[in-house]
C-alpha cells in the first residue's frame, strides 16, 4: 500500500494528464469521461464510503475502497460543479491491501474549500464506476477562526449499529458543528469485542445490532481486523461524517486487544493466536489500510507525528501503545520497562514542541495523564513511578524550554472531564499548569468517572460518565456519549473548549486565553 502511495500518489496534474491520455479521454471541462453503457453489476463499487485526512495548508490524503481490483481516479476542483479541474490522482487498489486506496493530494490552494471526486475504473476493462463526491477544508496560511472536534471509542462494549435507534448518532451531531477536522484518540474499533445480534437493556428493552461473520469473534486474521473498519462503515452517520470532516487518527488497545503490550503473552482464552506481535502487526496493518493517514517515510506503520493547521494550531499526535514497556510501578528512573512514548518519540515530540510556531499546540494522547488505571499513566498518589516518569520529564522540558500554550486531548477513559493540571496540588511540581480534557465514548458503553492521583496534581473542574447505580459499560441510547469541540478565535487568538454530549448539549465551557512567550505566572480562571 505504502509502495503504490508513494509510487503513483505524487503525480502532478500536468503528469497525470500526460500519462492518463493514451488511455482515457478528458471530457473539456476536466472530467473524466463516461465509458461505453454497461450493466451495473460490471461497475466497480465503491464500498464503505469516501475519507479524507491529515490536511495542511496545501495538501490532503483522500481514501476509497473498491469491490475488485482496479484504478482509484481522484480529481480535485474548488467547487463542487468540477467546472475547472484543479488536480488528478490515480491510485490502484488491489488484493493486497483489501481494494483499500489513498492518495496525497498537493499543489492545495490554503483556507480552501476542496471538493474531491473518487470513482473507480475496473482492471479488466475500461469500465468506470460511479463517482463520490467529498470535500474538506485546507488549513489557513493566515490567522483565521479554526475549530475541531475530538473523541474516541466506537463500537465498543458491544454496543454496535442499532438502526432503529439512529446507528453512530454522534458522528452526526458532530457533522453539524462542521469542525475543521477530526481528531479521533484511538479505539475506532474494538478488535477484542464480537457483537451480538442483540444486547438486553436495564430497562427491559433490547439493542438489536447489524450483525458480520467478521465482528462475531475477537479478530485474530487479517481479514478480521479489516472486518471491524468494514463494520463501522456501515453506518450512515460515519459515512456521511468522513465525507465531509477530515480525520486525524490514533490508535490504542483494541485497534489490536485490550491493554496489548508489545512482547507480552496474549492471555484471553477467546484468542488462538497466542502471539501479540503477529496480533498487533495483523491490526496494525489493518488500521493504515482504512485510515486517511500520510505515510511515514521514517518508519514504517509510524502512527506519531504533527500535523499544522495553519498559524495558530499544531496538532502533535502521540502513539502510546507501540513503544510502551512492562510498566514496573516500583520503578522511579527511566528505562525500558517504564517506557510509554518511548526515547525516539519522546525525543521527537521535545524537538517539535520546540521549533513548532503556532500559538496553540494540541497534544492529541491516547491515554489521560492523571487517571489511575492498570493500562494507562496514572500509578497512585505519590512521587512519579513507571510511565509517570516519562511524562514527568516531558512536562519538566516544556516548562524549561518555555514553550507555552499546549493543552492536552484525549478518550479511552468512556467519560468525559475537564482537568486542570496544578503544580501547586501536585507531589511532582517542575511544570507549569495546563489543562487536559477527556471525551467519549463516541458510540460505546459509558463508565463512571474515575479516581485521579496527585502526582502531576490534577483537579477535576468537570466530568460526567454514567452513575455507580446505572454501572459499567452503559449503552449508548441512555445519551451519555460525549465529544469535545475546540473553537480558537483568529482575532484574539483565544481557545474555547466546550464538552458536548449525542445531543449537542454544551456541558461546560472554559476560554484559554494565549500566553506569552515568558509564562506570567498567572492561574488561568477555572470555571464553566
Amino acid at each position: 500500500m505504502a509502495d503504490s502511495l508513494r509510487s503513483r500518489a505524487l503525480l502532478t496534474r500536468r503528469r497525470f494528464v500526460a500519462t492518463a491520455a493514451s488511455s482515457l479521454s478528458l471530457t473539456t471541462l476536466g472530467g473524466i469521461a463516461k465509458p461505453y453503457l454497461s450493466r451495473a453489476a460490471d461497475r466497480p463499487v465503491i464500498t464503505h464510503g469516501i475519507q479524507s485526512g491529515d490536511v495542511s495548508t496545501d495538501s490532503g490524503v483522500v481514501w476509497a475502497r473498491s469491490d475488485r481490483p482496479s484504478r482509484m481516479q481522484v480529481e480535485v476542483a474548488t467547487t463542487d460543479s468540477f467546472s475547472v479541474i484543479r488536480g488528478a490522482v490515480c491510485v490502484d487498489a488491489l488484493p493486497e491491501s483489501d481494494f483499500t486506496a489513498k492518495a496525497l493530494i498537493e499543489g492545495l490552494p490554503p483556507g480552501q474549500d476542496i471538493f474531491y471526486r473518487i470513482r473507480f475504473q475496473d482492471h479488466s476493462s475500461t469500465i468506470l464506476g460511479e463517482p463520490l463526491v467529498g470535500r474538506f477544508r485546507t488549513a489557513p496560511s493566515d490567522k483565521r477562526n479554526v475549530s475541531f472536534t475530538w473523541s474516541g471509542d466506537t463500537a465498543g462494549g458491544g454496543w454496535g449499529i442499532d438502526e432503529s435507534r439512529g446507528g453512530m448518532r454522534a458522528y452526526a451531531t458532530m457533522r453539524n458543528t462542521k469542525p475543521d477536522f477530526f481528531v479521533h484518540c484511538g479505539d475506532h474499533v474494538y478488535a477484542d469485542g464480537p457483537i451480538s445480534s442483540q444486547q438486553r437493556l436495564p430497562n427491559g428493552q433490547v439493542w438489536k445490532n447489524i450483525v458480520t461473520e467478521e465482528k462475531s469473534k475477537v479478530a485474530e486474521t487479517l481479514a478480521e481486523f479489516r472486518g471491524n473498519y468494514k463494520y463501522n462503515l456501515l453506518d450512515h452517520n460515519l459515512r456521511a461524517f468522513n465525507a465531509e470532516v477530515p480525520l486525524f487518527a490514533l490508535w490504542d488497545d483494541h485497534e489490536v486487544t485490550n491493554d496489548w503490550v508489545p512482547e507480552a503473552p496474549v492471555r484471553d482464552r477467546a484468542y488462538h493466536e497466542r502471539s501479540i506481535l503477529t496480533l498487533s502487526a495483523r491490526g496494525g496493518r489493518a488500521f493504515h489500510e482504512f485510515m486517511p493517514m500520510r505515510d511515514s517515510l521514517a518508519e514504517a506503520g509510524r502512527i506519531y507525528r504533527k500535523i499544522s493547521y495553519g498559524p495558530l494550531i499544531d496538532v502533535f499526535m502521540l502513539d502510546m501503545r507501540s513503544y510502551r514497556g512492562g510498566n514496573v510501578r516500583s520503578l522511579a528512573s527511566y528505562g525500558p520497562d517504564a517506557y510509554l512514548l518511548g526515547p525516539t518519540q519522546l525525543a521527537w515530540l521535545k524537538r517539535e514542541l520546540m521549533s513548532s510556531k503556532a500559538t496553540w499546540k494540541v497534544i492529541a494522547a491516547d491515554l489521560p495523564l492523571g487517571v489511575i488505571a492498570e493500562d494507562a499513566i496514572g500509578q497512585g498518589d505519590g512521587p512519579p513511578r513507571g510511565r509517570e516518569v516519562e511524562i514527568a520529564d516531558l512536562l519538566a522540558f516544556i516548562k524549561h524550554a518555555q514553550i507555552r500554550n499546549t493543552v492536552w486531548i484525549t478518550a479511552d477513559m468512556h467519560y468525559t472531564a475537564a482537568n486542570y493540571y496544578d503544580p501547586n496540588r501536585a507531589v511532582f511540581q517542575d511544570f507549569e499548569p495546563f489543562w487536559e480534557f477527556i471525551s467519549g465514548p463516541l458510540h460505546a458503553g459509558t463508565w463512571p468517572p474515575q479516581k485521579l492521583d496527585n502526582t502531576f496534581g490534577p483537579q477535576a473542574v468537570y466530568e460526567k460518565g454514567c452513575s455507580k447505580e446505572q454501572g459499567d459499560n452503559l449503552a449508548p441510547c441512555f445519551g451519555l456519549q460525549f465529544f469535545g469541540h475546540v473553537a480558537v478565535d483568529g482575532l484574539t487568538e483565544v481557545m474555547t473548549v466546550t464538552l458536548k454530549d449525542v445531543d449537542d448539549h454544551d456541558l461546560w465551557s472554559t476560554r484559554i486565553e494565549p500566553q506569552p512567550e515568558l509564562w506570567s505566572g498567572r492561574i488561568p480562571t477555572i470555571g464553566g
